[in-house]
Protein backbone atom coordinates (compact mmCIF):
# COMPACT_ATOMS: atom_id res chain seq x y z
CA UNK A 1 0.00 0.00 0.00
CA UNK A 2 1.27 3.42 -0.96
CA UNK A 3 1.69 5.87 1.68
CA UNK A 4 1.90 9.59 2.32
CA UNK A 5 4.80 10.81 4.62
CA UNK A 6 4.97 14.65 6.18
CA UNK A 7 8.49 15.01 7.05
CA UNK A 8 8.57 17.44 9.77
CA UNK A 9 11.00 20.54 8.85
CA UNK A 10 11.70 21.09 12.84
CA UNK A 11 13.92 17.73 12.80
CA UNK A 12 13.28 15.60 9.77
CA UNK A 13 11.51 13.05 11.52
CA UNK A 14 8.56 11.46 9.91
CA UNK A 15 5.47 13.72 11.97
CA UNK A 16 2.70 12.36 9.80
CA UNK A 17 1.65 8.73 7.83
CA UNK A 18 -1.48 8.37 6.15
CA UNK A 19 -1.93 5.56 3.32
CA UNK A 20 -2.98 7.15 0.09
CA UNK A 21 -7.30 6.85 -1.25
CA UNK A 22 -7.45 3.51 -3.01
CA UNK A 23 -8.93 3.54 -6.67
CA UNK A 24 -12.42 1.90 -4.71
CA UNK A 25 -11.96 4.89 -2.10
CA UNK A 26 -11.70 7.23 -4.71
CA UNK A 27 -14.74 6.49 -6.76
CA UNK A 28 -16.71 5.69 -3.40
CA UNK A 29 -16.03 9.45 -2.71
CA UNK A 30 -16.93 10.99 -5.38
CA UNK A 31 -20.43 9.26 -6.03
CA UNK A 32 -20.79 10.06 -2.20
CA UNK A 33 -20.48 13.77 -3.18
CA UNK A 34 -22.93 13.44 -6.06
CA UNK A 35 -25.13 11.68 -4.58
CA UNK A 36 -25.41 14.25 -1.12
CA UNK A 37 -24.90 17.43 -3.28
CA UNK A 38 -28.66 16.77 -4.56
CA UNK A 39 -29.63 16.70 -0.96
CA UNK A 40 -27.27 19.29 0.11
CA UNK A 41 -28.46 21.74 -2.72
CA UNK A 42 -32.12 22.12 -1.58
CA UNK A 43 -31.06 22.74 2.30
CA UNK A 44 -31.70 26.41 3.20
CA UNK A 45 -28.88 28.60 2.75
CA UNK A 46 -29.48 29.91 6.49
CA UNK A 47 -29.53 26.22 7.44
CA UNK A 48 -25.61 26.21 5.70
CA UNK A 49 -24.77 28.91 6.89
CA UNK A 50 -25.20 28.13 10.77
CA UNK A 51 -23.08 24.50 9.84
CA UNK A 52 -20.75 26.99 8.64
CA UNK A 53 -20.17 28.40 11.86
CA UNK A 54 -20.76 25.65 14.01
CA UNK A 55 -17.67 24.00 12.32
CA UNK A 56 -15.53 27.24 12.69
CA UNK A 57 -16.79 27.40 16.91
CA UNK A 58 -15.13 23.50 16.83
CA UNK A 59 -11.94 24.45 15.19
CA UNK A 60 -11.32 27.33 17.16
CA UNK A 61 -11.92 25.12 20.65
CA UNK A 62 -9.00 23.19 19.30
CA UNK A 63 -7.22 26.29 18.53
CA UNK A 64 -3.95 24.82 20.83
CA UNK A 65 -3.75 21.69 19.02
CA UNK A 66 -4.34 22.69 15.49
CA UNK A 67 -1.57 25.27 15.92
CA UNK A 68 1.19 22.84 17.69
CA UNK A 69 0.01 20.00 14.60
CA UNK A 70 0.74 23.20 11.83
CA UNK A 71 4.29 24.64 13.47
CA UNK A 72 5.18 20.42 13.11
CA UNK A 73 3.90 20.18 9.90
CA UNK A 74 5.17 22.72 7.74
CA UNK A 75 7.36 24.67 10.25
CA UNK A 76 5.74 27.98 11.65
CA UNK A 77 6.49 29.00 14.57
CA UNK A 78 4.62 28.13 17.52
CA UNK A 79 3.92 31.50 18.78
CA UNK A 80 2.21 32.33 15.27
CA UNK A 81 1.11 29.10 14.09
CA UNK A 82 -2.80 29.68 16.25
CA UNK A 83 -3.50 33.19 14.55
CA UNK A 84 -4.99 31.15 11.46
CA UNK A 85 -7.31 29.59 13.19
CA UNK A 86 -8.27 33.21 14.10
CA UNK A 87 -7.97 34.34 10.65
CA UNK A 88 -9.99 30.88 9.01
CA UNK A 89 -12.88 32.14 11.51
CA UNK A 90 -12.86 35.86 10.03
CA UNK A 91 -13.20 34.63 6.64
CA UNK A 92 -15.38 31.77 7.32
CA UNK A 93 -18.06 33.56 9.10
CA UNK A 94 -17.66 36.82 6.93
CA UNK A 95 -18.42 34.55 4.16
CA UNK A 96 -21.66 33.05 5.95
CA UNK A 97 -22.95 36.08 6.65
CA UNK A 98 -22.69 37.53 3.09
CA UNK A 99 -24.51 33.88 2.23
CA UNK A 100 -27.56 34.58 4.28
CA UNK A 101 -27.78 38.32 3.84
CA UNK A 102 -31.02 39.22 2.08
CA UNK A 103 -29.28 40.83 -0.86
CA UNK A 104 -26.62 38.43 -1.20
CA UNK A 105 -24.52 36.66 -4.12
CA UNK A 106 -26.80 33.40 -3.57
CA UNK A 107 -30.59 35.00 -4.31
CA UNK A 108 -32.27 35.40 -7.23
CA UNK A 109 -31.35 38.82 -9.44
CA UNK A 110 -34.68 40.66 -9.58
CA UNK A 111 -34.99 42.21 -12.86
CA UNK A 112 -37.42 45.19 -13.99
CA UNK A 113 -41.47 44.59 -14.12
CA UNK A 114 -42.57 43.67 -17.36
CA UNK A 115 -45.89 43.75 -17.69
CA UNK A 116 -47.57 39.90 -18.24
CA UNK A 117 -44.24 38.23 -17.28
CA UNK A 118 -42.09 37.35 -14.74
CA UNK A 119 -38.37 37.44 -15.02
CA UNK A 120 -35.09 36.53 -12.75
CA UNK A 121 -31.92 35.03 -12.78
CA UNK A 122 -31.65 32.15 -9.96
CA UNK A 123 -27.80 31.09 -8.72
CA UNK A 124 -27.54 26.77 -9.49
CA UNK A 125 -24.34 25.52 -7.45
CA UNK A 126 -21.94 23.48 -9.87
CA UNK A 127 -22.05 20.35 -8.21
CA UNK A 128 -18.76 18.77 -6.77
CA UNK A 129 -16.07 21.21 -5.68
CA UNK A 130 -12.79 19.60 -6.03
CA UNK A 131 -10.23 21.66 -3.37
CA UNK A 132 -6.24 21.10 -3.83
CA UNK A 133 -5.14 22.84 -0.78
CA UNK A 134 -1.00 23.82 -0.18
CA UNK A 135 1.02 23.45 3.05
CA UNK A 136 2.15 27.68 3.37
CA UNK A 137 -1.58 28.62 5.21
CA UNK A 138 -2.97 24.88 5.37
CA UNK A 139 -6.34 26.57 6.56
CA UNK A 140 -6.75 29.61 5.27
CA UNK A 141 -6.31 29.17 1.76
CA UNK A 142 -8.48 25.30 2.27
CA UNK A 143 -11.04 27.77 3.92
CA UNK A 144 -11.36 30.03 0.92
CA UNK A 145 -12.27 27.80 -1.49
CA UNK A 146 -14.01 25.16 1.19
CA UNK A 147 -16.68 27.69 2.74
CA UNK A 148 -18.21 29.44 -0.16
CA UNK A 149 -18.37 26.13 -1.89
CA UNK A 150 -20.93 24.79 0.88
CA UNK A 151 -22.86 27.40 1.28
CA UNK A 152 -23.62 27.68 -1.85
CA UNK A 153 -25.06 24.44 -2.14
CA UNK A 154 -21.66 22.40 -3.73
CA UNK A 155 -20.35 19.40 -2.23
CA UNK A 156 -16.59 19.21 -1.27
CA UNK A 157 -13.56 17.10 -1.76
CA UNK A 158 -10.63 18.25 -0.67
CA UNK A 159 -6.91 17.03 -1.65
CA UNK A 160 -4.47 18.56 1.02
CA UNK A 161 -0.74 18.90 0.36
CA UNK A 162 0.70 15.92 1.37
CA UNK A 163 3.02 18.07 3.80
CA UNK A 164 -0.36 18.91 5.96
CA UNK A 165 -2.70 15.69 6.04
CA UNK A 166 -4.14 16.78 9.36
CA UNK A 167 -5.04 20.09 8.21
CA UNK A 168 -7.66 18.01 6.02
CA UNK A 169 -8.53 15.48 8.44
CA UNK A 170 -9.11 18.17 11.07
CA UNK A 171 -11.60 20.41 8.98
CA UNK A 172 -13.64 17.27 7.64
CA UNK A 173 -13.92 16.45 11.45
CA UNK A 174 -15.15 19.87 12.30
CA UNK A 175 -17.65 19.82 9.80
CA UNK A 176 -18.95 16.52 10.59
CA UNK A 177 -19.49 17.59 14.08
CA UNK A 178 -21.44 20.15 13.14
CA UNK A 179 -23.88 18.28 11.72
CA UNK A 180 -22.73 18.52 7.73
CA UNK A 181 -24.39 15.19 6.19
CA UNK A 182 -22.31 12.62 5.18
CA UNK A 183 -21.11 12.83 1.65
CA UNK A 184 -21.38 17.49 1.22
CA UNK A 185 -17.66 17.52 2.69
CA UNK A 186 -14.61 14.69 2.36
CA UNK A 187 -11.10 14.42 2.28
CA UNK A 188 -8.85 12.33 0.37
CA UNK A 189 -4.75 11.71 0.48
CA UNK A 190 -3.97 11.62 -3.52
CA UNK A 191 -0.38 11.41 -4.87
CA UNK A 192 -0.30 13.96 -7.96
CA UNK A 193 -1.62 11.43 -10.70
CA UNK A 194 -4.62 10.32 -8.84
CA UNK A 195 -5.24 13.88 -8.09
CA UNK A 196 -4.89 14.40 -11.89
CA UNK A 197 -7.23 11.69 -12.81
CA UNK A 198 -10.40 12.47 -10.85
CA UNK A 199 -10.05 15.92 -13.05
CA UNK A 200 -9.80 14.02 -15.97
CA UNK A 201 -12.27 10.98 -15.04
CA UNK A 202 -14.97 13.08 -14.48
CA UNK A 203 -17.05 13.57 -11.39
CA UNK A 204 -16.33 17.17 -10.16
CA UNK A 205 -17.73 20.23 -11.82
CA UNK A 206 -15.22 22.62 -10.13
CA UNK A 207 -11.99 22.58 -8.97
CA UNK A 208 -9.80 25.20 -6.84
CA UNK A 209 -6.47 25.08 -6.73
CA UNK A 210 -3.58 26.71 -5.25
CA UNK A 211 0.33 26.07 -5.90
CA UNK A 212 3.16 26.92 -8.23
CA UNK A 213 2.54 27.63 -11.74
CA UNK A 214 3.63 24.39 -12.98
CA UNK A 215 1.02 23.13 -11.08
CA UNK A 216 -1.66 25.03 -12.11
CA UNK A 217 -0.38 24.28 -15.70
CA UNK A 218 -0.79 20.72 -14.98
CA UNK A 219 -4.52 21.60 -13.57
CA UNK A 220 -5.60 23.41 -16.67
CA UNK A 221 -4.43 20.68 -18.57
CA UNK A 222 -5.95 17.61 -16.91
CA UNK A 223 -9.21 19.78 -16.94
CA UNK A 224 -9.07 20.45 -20.55
CA UNK A 225 -12.10 19.24 -22.62
CA UNK A 226 -13.92 18.88 -19.71
CA UNK A 227 -15.43 22.52 -19.41
CA UNK A 228 -14.79 22.47 -15.93
CA UNK A 229 -14.95 25.56 -13.40
CA UNK A 230 -11.34 26.14 -12.49
CA UNK A 231 -9.74 28.61 -10.36
CA UNK A 232 -6.39 28.77 -9.53
CA UNK A 233 -3.74 30.51 -7.19
CA UNK A 234 -0.54 30.16 -8.45
CA UNK A 235 1.81 32.48 -6.33
CA UNK A 236 3.36 36.07 -7.08
CA UNK A 237 6.48 37.67 -6.91
CA UNK A 238 4.65 40.65 -5.09
CA UNK A 239 6.31 44.33 -4.96
CA UNK A 240 6.24 46.91 -2.50
CA UNK A 241 6.68 51.09 -3.14
CA UNK A 242 8.11 53.51 -0.58
CA UNK A 243 7.07 57.09 -1.61
CA UNK A 244 8.76 60.03 -0.66
CA UNK A 245 5.81 61.10 1.83
CA UNK A 246 5.33 58.10 3.34
CA UNK A 247 5.75 57.26 7.02
CA UNK A 248 9.52 55.56 6.75
CA UNK A 249 9.02 53.62 10.33
CA UNK A 250 5.99 52.31 9.25
CA UNK A 251 6.79 51.34 6.21
CA UNK A 252 9.89 49.69 7.38
CA UNK A 253 8.20 47.79 10.14
CA UNK A 254 5.04 46.39 7.68
CA UNK A 255 7.53 45.55 4.50
CA UNK A 256 10.02 43.42 6.95
CA UNK A 257 7.06 41.70 8.40
CA UNK A 258 5.30 41.56 4.80
CA UNK A 259 8.42 40.08 3.54
CA UNK A 260 9.72 37.53 6.81
CA UNK A 261 6.72 36.52 8.46
CA UNK A 262 6.31 32.41 7.89
CA UNK A 263 9.73 32.84 6.68
CA UNK A 264 8.64 34.57 3.33
CA UNK A 265 6.72 31.23 2.37
CA UNK A 266 3.47 33.13 1.52
CA UNK A 267 1.97 34.07 -2.15
CA UNK A 268 1.57 37.19 -1.73
CA UNK A 269 4.24 38.39 0.69
CA UNK A 270 6.81 41.05 -0.46
CA UNK A 271 9.71 40.17 -2.27
CA UNK A 272 10.60 43.00 -3.70
CA UNK A 273 10.67 46.25 -2.17
CA UNK A 274 11.43 50.14 -3.81
CA UNK A 275 12.33 53.28 -2.43
CA UNK A 276 12.09 56.80 -3.49
CA UNK A 277 15.91 57.81 -3.60
CA UNK A 278 15.30 60.25 -0.77
CA UNK A 279 14.71 57.50 1.71
CA UNK A 280 16.76 54.03 0.06
CA UNK A 281 19.99 54.18 2.58
CA UNK A 282 18.06 55.26 5.73
CA UNK A 283 15.27 52.84 4.64
CA UNK A 284 18.35 50.09 3.99
CA UNK A 285 19.72 50.97 7.51
CA UNK A 286 16.39 49.90 9.47
CA UNK A 287 15.17 47.31 7.53
CA UNK A 288 18.49 45.45 8.61
CA UNK A 289 18.58 46.76 11.70
CA UNK A 290 14.81 45.13 12.50
CA UNK A 291 15.78 42.24 10.24
CA UNK A 292 18.82 41.17 12.84
CA UNK A 293 16.28 41.35 15.50
CA UNK A 294 14.65 38.06 13.82
CA UNK A 295 15.33 34.56 15.97
CA UNK A 296 15.53 31.41 13.91
CA UNK A 297 14.99 28.44 15.79
CA UNK A 298 13.05 25.59 15.98
CA UNK A 299 9.05 26.33 15.64
CA UNK A 300 8.53 24.60 18.87
CA UNK A 301 10.11 26.86 20.75
CA UNK A 302 7.88 30.11 21.88
CA UNK A 303 11.18 32.15 21.71
CA UNK A 304 11.64 31.73 17.75
CA UNK A 305 10.29 34.36 15.52
CA UNK A 306 11.77 32.58 12.05
CA UNK A 307 10.53 29.04 11.92
CA UNK A 308 12.49 26.85 8.99
CA UNK A 309 11.41 26.34 5.61
CA UNK A 310 9.32 23.62 4.71
CA UNK A 311 12.20 21.59 4.00
CA UNK A 312 15.81 21.91 3.33
CA UNK A 313 15.61 22.25 -0.91
CA UNK A 314 13.40 24.85 -0.58
CA UNK A 315 15.94 26.58 1.27
CA UNK A 316 18.64 25.97 -1.11
CA UNK A 317 17.09 27.24 -3.84
CA UNK A 318 16.81 30.69 -1.88
CA UNK A 319 20.17 30.12 -1.62
CA UNK A 320 20.79 29.66 -4.89
CA UNK A 321 19.42 32.98 -5.61
CA UNK A 322 21.11 34.58 -3.00
CA UNK A 323 24.73 33.36 -3.92
CA UNK A 324 23.92 33.93 -8.06
CA UNK A 325 23.10 37.61 -7.31
CA UNK A 326 25.90 38.29 -5.11
CA UNK A 327 28.06 36.50 -7.91
CA UNK A 328 26.29 39.56 -9.97
CA UNK A 329 26.93 42.84 -8.18
CA UNK A 330 24.40 42.24 -5.39
CA UNK A 331 25.06 43.20 -2.10
CA UNK A 332 24.27 41.54 1.20
CA UNK A 333 23.40 43.29 4.39
CA UNK A 334 22.79 40.30 6.83
CA UNK A 335 25.47 37.91 7.64
CA UNK A 336 24.66 34.27 7.76
CA UNK A 337 27.07 33.91 10.70
CA UNK A 338 24.82 35.54 13.07
CA UNK A 339 22.27 32.95 13.09
CA UNK A 340 24.05 29.78 14.31
CA UNK A 341 21.25 27.03 12.98
CA UNK A 342 21.85 28.40 9.24
CA UNK A 343 23.72 26.49 7.02
CA UNK A 344 23.44 24.83 3.44
CA UNK A 345 21.65 21.78 2.69
CA UNK A 346 19.27 22.56 6.49
CA UNK A 347 15.56 23.56 6.39
CA UNK A 348 16.94 26.59 8.85
CA UNK A 349 17.69 29.44 6.79
CA UNK A 350 18.97 32.90 7.92
CA UNK A 351 17.18 36.11 6.19
CA UNK A 352 18.78 38.46 4.03
CA UNK A 353 18.55 41.78 2.43
CA UNK A 354 20.22 42.93 -0.51
CA UNK A 355 20.65 46.17 -2.47
CA UNK A 356 22.25 46.80 -5.63
CA UNK A 357 20.05 44.25 -7.03
CA UNK A 358 18.54 44.98 -10.65
CA UNK A 359 15.75 42.73 -12.84
CA UNK A 360 18.04 40.84 -14.72
CA UNK A 361 18.92 38.60 -11.45
CA UNK A 362 16.85 35.95 -10.54
CA UNK A 363 16.18 36.86 -6.90
CA UNK A 364 14.39 39.91 -8.40
CA UNK A 365 12.47 38.07 -10.66
CA UNK A 366 11.75 34.25 -9.57
CA UNK A 367 9.42 33.68 -7.12
CA UNK A 368 11.61 32.87 -4.16
CA UNK A 369 8.77 31.81 -1.39
CA UNK A 370 11.96 32.40 0.94
CA UNK A 371 13.38 35.23 3.78
CA UNK A 372 15.12 37.55 1.30
CA UNK A 373 14.28 40.87 0.21
CA UNK A 374 15.60 42.31 -2.87
CA UNK A 375 15.51 46.36 -2.37
CA UNK A 376 16.01 49.15 -5.38
CA UNK A 377 15.90 52.51 -5.04
CA UNK A 378 14.26 54.96 -7.58
CA UNK A 379 13.31 58.61 -8.87
CA UNK A 380 10.15 58.50 -9.15
CA UNK A 381 6.48 57.19 -9.38
CA UNK A 382 6.97 56.12 -13.36
CA UNK A 383 9.88 54.39 -12.83
CA UNK A 384 8.92 52.39 -9.57
CA UNK A 385 5.50 51.84 -11.83
CA UNK A 386 7.54 50.17 -14.32
CA UNK A 387 9.42 48.35 -11.85
CA UNK A 388 6.22 46.74 -9.98
CA UNK A 389 5.06 45.84 -13.29
CA UNK A 390 8.07 43.89 -15.01
CA UNK A 391 6.90 40.82 -13.85
CA UNK A 392 5.78 37.36 -14.78
CA UNK A 393 3.27 37.73 -11.35
CA UNK A 394 0.20 40.01 -10.65
CA UNK A 395 -0.54 38.81 -7.20
CA UNK A 396 -0.82 41.91 -4.77
CA UNK A 397 1.02 44.91 -4.48
CA UNK A 398 1.81 47.92 -1.89
CA UNK A 399 2.09 51.11 -1.72
CA UNK A 400 3.15 53.28 0.98
CA UNK A 401 2.42 56.68 1.32
CA UNK A 402 0.31 59.71 2.71
CA UNK A 403 -1.35 60.33 -0.39
CA UNK A 404 -4.59 58.22 -1.26
CA UNK A 405 -4.95 60.45 -4.35
CA UNK A 406 -1.96 59.12 -5.91
CA UNK A 407 -1.93 55.90 -4.73
CA UNK A 408 -5.09 55.26 -6.53
CA UNK A 409 -3.69 56.75 -9.81
CA UNK A 410 -1.09 54.25 -9.35
CA UNK A 411 -2.92 51.06 -8.53
CA UNK A 412 -5.00 51.67 -11.88
CA UNK A 413 -2.16 51.34 -13.42
CA UNK A 414 -0.74 48.16 -11.41
CA UNK A 415 -1.14 44.49 -12.95
CA UNK A 416 -2.13 42.88 -10.00
CA UNK A 417 -5.12 41.64 -8.53
CA UNK A 418 -4.94 43.69 -5.40
CA UNK A 419 -3.74 46.81 -4.48
CA UNK A 420 -2.70 47.86 -1.07
CA UNK A 421 -2.00 51.50 0.55
CA UNK A 422 0.05 51.50 3.77
CA UNK A 423 -0.40 47.23 4.32
CA UNK A 424 0.52 44.41 2.47
CA UNK A 425 -0.16 40.25 2.79
CA UNK A 426 -3.54 40.60 3.98
CA UNK A 427 -6.52 39.31 2.87
CA UNK A 428 -10.16 41.02 3.29
CA UNK A 429 -12.72 38.75 3.06
CA UNK A 430 -15.02 41.89 2.13
CA UNK A 431 -12.91 42.04 -1.20
CA UNK A 432 -12.14 39.71 -4.16
CA UNK A 433 -8.76 37.44 -3.98
CA UNK A 434 -7.48 37.16 -7.48
CA UNK A 435 -4.42 37.75 -9.37
CA UNK A 436 -3.75 38.08 -13.09
CA UNK A 437 -0.74 36.86 -15.39
CA UNK A 438 1.07 33.69 -13.80
CA UNK A 439 -0.66 34.45 -10.64
CA UNK A 440 -3.73 32.89 -11.76
CA UNK A 441 -7.49 33.68 -12.61
CA UNK A 442 -10.71 32.99 -11.18
CA UNK A 443 -11.58 34.57 -7.73
CA UNK A 444 -12.46 33.46 -4.10
CA UNK A 445 -13.58 35.28 -1.37
CA UNK A 446 -16.52 38.41 -1.22
CA UNK A 447 -19.70 38.22 -3.17
CA UNK A 448 -17.57 38.25 -6.84
CA UNK A 449 -15.70 34.63 -5.02
CA UNK A 450 -19.25 33.14 -4.83
CA UNK A 451 -19.86 33.72 -8.62
CA UNK A 452 -17.32 31.20 -9.67
CA UNK A 453 -19.07 27.95 -7.68
CA UNK A 454 -22.86 28.69 -9.46
CA UNK A 455 -24.31 29.46 -12.44
CA UNK A 456 -26.93 31.38 -13.72
CA UNK A 457 -29.92 29.93 -14.69
CA UNK A 458 -33.02 32.65 -16.04
CA UNK A 459 -36.60 32.02 -15.59
CA UNK A 460 -38.97 33.84 -18.13
CA UNK A 461 -42.26 33.02 -17.60
CA UNK A 462 -45.58 34.48 -19.79
CA UNK A 463 -48.24 34.87 -16.61
CA UNK A 464 -51.14 34.34 -19.48
CA UNK A 465 -50.91 32.15 -22.74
Amino acid sequence: MQKLQCISPIDNRVYVERPLATEYEIQNALSGAQGAQQHWRQVPVSERAALVRAAVKNLQQKKTQLAEEICWQMGRPIQYAGGEIDGLAERALYMADLAESAQGPLGDIPLPEKSGFTRFIRREPLGTSFVIAPWNYPYLTAINAIAPAILAGNSVILKHSAQTPLCAEQLVAAFTEAGLPPGVFQYLHLDHRDAEQVLINGGVQHVAFTGSVAGGAAVESAAAGRFLSVGLELGGKDPAYVRADADLEYAVASIVDGAFFNSGQSCCGIERAYVHESLFDEFVQRATALIREYRLGRSDEQSTTLGPLVRASAADFVRDQIDEALAQGAQAHIDDGDFALDQRGSAYMAPQLLTSVNHNMRVMSEESFGPVLGVMPVADDGEALALMNDSEYGLTAAIYSADAEAALALGDQLQTGTVFLNRCDYLDPALAWTGVKNSGRGCTLSGVGFEHLTRPKSFHFRLEP
